[in-house]
């Protein structure tokens, strides 16, 4: 008995699994106690491991895909929120946009949680074994830029092209470079129809002329990331300040709600927003 426990002890060693080697006496003490069949017993050591390497899979795919800071639906506080349909919010989770290779929109001013939910999304998908990359919209251009540089755009395209879920945070926050507009023109192009991607903005899109500081390359942009879209407007003010809420302005906290589907009109081709294309989540 013990030459053949030993004998186990290095097969679990020679096939890498850690944790069967680690819960092993436990489950052969409930083996001899009756409390497990031997092939209950066999099933609890496959599950152990199972579950740690998944763990390990799940680790090492937020990293890879720059989910640092993980957020979970779990998490979100729709009471704080009450704009949004947690349903439907939950629907999303089951990641059919994903498949669609729609483009999600999460917008509202500033701490309403649009970061939240896409992370939240995002690690949903790695869950489910969909590649996924998190960046800002800052990052994404200045990476872009680096390349053009470099000489290896279409390269660092075909790398941002892979994830099935493109998350692009941020957009509207700080001033896009110049000619950082077309870079991610080029990227919202090769990705059309192909691969998903999550939006977070505090603007709304008849604002992205100023945004990218191109009126031309905004229509171009939201022609696309709009013909097969989901709007998500986030009405409700930033939760990070709900508890300072008495020491900000009147006229900010009544602030307008960005408009989501107001299309830029002054110059170029207009966006192709179908009906049955948008899926406005109110």
């Amino acid at each position: 008995m013990s030459a053949t426990l030993d004998s186990i002890r290095r097969h679990l060693v020679g096939l890498k699994m850690p944790r069967a080697l680690e819960t092993l006496d436990h489950v052969l003490r409930q083996a001899e106690r009756g409390t497990l069949t031997t092939l209950e017993a066999i099933d609890a050591l496959l599950g152990e491991e199972l579950a740690l390497r998944e763990a390990c899979r799940v680790k090492a795919a937020l990293q890879m895909g720059r989910l640092l800071t993980v957020k979970t639906l779990a998490g979100f506080d729709f009471a704080f929120q009450p704009s949004l349909d947690r349903d439907r919010i939950l629907a999303l989770a089951q990641l059919d946009f994903i498949d669609r290779h729609e483009v999600l929109h999460l917008l509202g001013q500033p701490g309403c949680g649009k970061t939240h939910l896409a992370t939240a999304l995002g690690v949903e998908a790695v869950k489910a074994g969909r590649t996924v990359y998190f960046t800002t919209l800052a990052d994404l251009i200045a990476s872009l830029a680096k390349a053009e540089r470099e000489g290896t755009l279409r390269e660092r395209l075909r790398f941002l092209c892979r994830p099935q879920l493109l998350i692009v945070d941020e957009i509207g926050y700080l001033p896009v470079v110049p000619g950082g507009g077309n870079l991610f023109f080029q990227l919202v192009n090769a990705r059309y129809e192909k691969g998903a991607m999550v939006l977070t903005s505090n603007r709304g899109f008849a604002e992205w002329g100023d945004v990218f500081g191109d009126t031309v390359v905004a229509t171009a942009l939201l022609d696309r990331l709009l013909h097969h879209a989901i709007v998500v407007q986030i009405e409700g003010a930033s939760y990070r300040l709900r508890q300072h809420a008495d020491l900000i302005p009147e006229n900010v906290r009544r602030r307008p709600d960005t408009a989501p589907l107001q299309a830029i009109r002054k110059r170029g081709r207009p966006p192709k927003v179908r009906p049955t294309d948008t899926h406005p989540i109110n």
